[in-house]
Order: C-alpha cells, then sequence, then structure tokens
C-alpha cells in the first residue's frame, strides 16, 4: 500500500499544474465549462491597461462573446429587460464584480471587457490568472478581477421586453 501512495504522490509533484478552467452560467441556467485551449481559440482583442501607473498589454476574448456561449444575448438583442440583467464575475478567492449585460456589449459602448489570458505577450502570472477580467477606459483597476473561475449572467429585470428609449 506505501508504494502505491508514494508512487501517487511523487505523480502528483512531477505532473505539470493542471489546465484550468472557467465555469459560464447563462440567464437560463444552461452552463458551460471553457479552458484555456477554447478562450485560446476564440477571436482575441488587445489593449494596454494602466494599472497603478504601471502599464500592460492584455489580451483574451470578448466577455460578451464568451457569455453568448450560454445564451447570453448580445448586439440589438440587448434592450428592454436585458437592460437589468447583471453579469457577476467571481474570482478563486471570493472576490466578486458585477456589471450590467449592456456595458459588457460593444453595440453599446466604445471600451473593451476582456477575459484577459495573456499580458504582454506572456501567459498571465500564477498570481494574475489563468483568466483576469479587465475592462478598457476603468481610471483604477477595482474591477480588474485576477484569478477568475466563474461568471454568471443574472436577469433582474422583469418587465416585458420593450422597444428601447
Amino acid at each position: 500500500m506505501r508504494p502505491l501512495i508514494l508512487a501517487a504522490a511523487i505523480a502528483l509533484v512531477a505532473a505539470p499544474a493542471f489546465a484550468q478552467t472557467l465555469k459560464l452560467t447563462g440567464p437560463d441556467g444552461r452552463t458551460a465549462v471553457v479552458s484555456e485551449a477554447d478562450l485560446a481559440a476564440m477571436p482575441r482583442v488587445k489593449f494596454v491597461f494602466d494599472a497603478h501607473g504601471q502599464k500592460h498589454e492584455y489580451e483574451g476574448p470578448l466577455l460578451i462573446d464568451l457569455m453568448a456561449r450560454v445564451g447570453a444575448p448580445t448586439g440589438k438583442a440587448v434592450g428592454g429587460r436585458e437592460m437589468a440583467d447583471v453579469i457577476l464575475v467571481t474570482a478563486m478567492d471570493g472576490y466578486q464584480v458585477a456589471l450590467g449585460l449592456a456595458e459588457a456589449d460593444p453595440g453599446t459602448r466604445p471600451n473593451r471587457i476582456i477575459v484577459a489570458d495573456r499580458s504582454d505577450g506572456a501567459p498571465l502570472s500564477a498570481k494574475e490568472g489563468p483568466f483576469k477580467l479587465v475592462i478598457e477606459g476603468d481610471v483604477r483597476p477595482a474591477r480588474s478581477a485576477r484569478m477568475v473561475s466563474a461568471i454568471s449572467l443574472i436577469r433582474l429585470g422583469t418587465t416585458p421586453r420593450a422597444t428601447g428609449h
């Protein structure tokens, strides 16, 4: 029995760190688990973000594109009751950031929101990654949640779909 336990312990130490995943939950409860490879295969966006006087170029897919994988509306479909939908981003340490769905859609506002997996051309450090929420145009990085593990779309709006204002 001891040799088996020792072999298992050695295998765990010798094995590379397991790939991290990101759990997505859509407005109707649909879920998806996205791996680092899945994120890397998606269309990418890059921009420079200044955090505490240090500028870094972050890269990753748009948050709205990730949420579309679990049924989140995008573009012109974001209107009426969807204007009250909230995206809740949760980090491994329990830190949470809430954003309006419309805020994440580039059809509503010009600043992009990405789930970064790279910084300055390299994978994110263990301190930041493997996934980090980065919001272009934020003056301070308080909403740049690091070590993101889950993203959910919460439907708060209950009124019938309106044509907009």
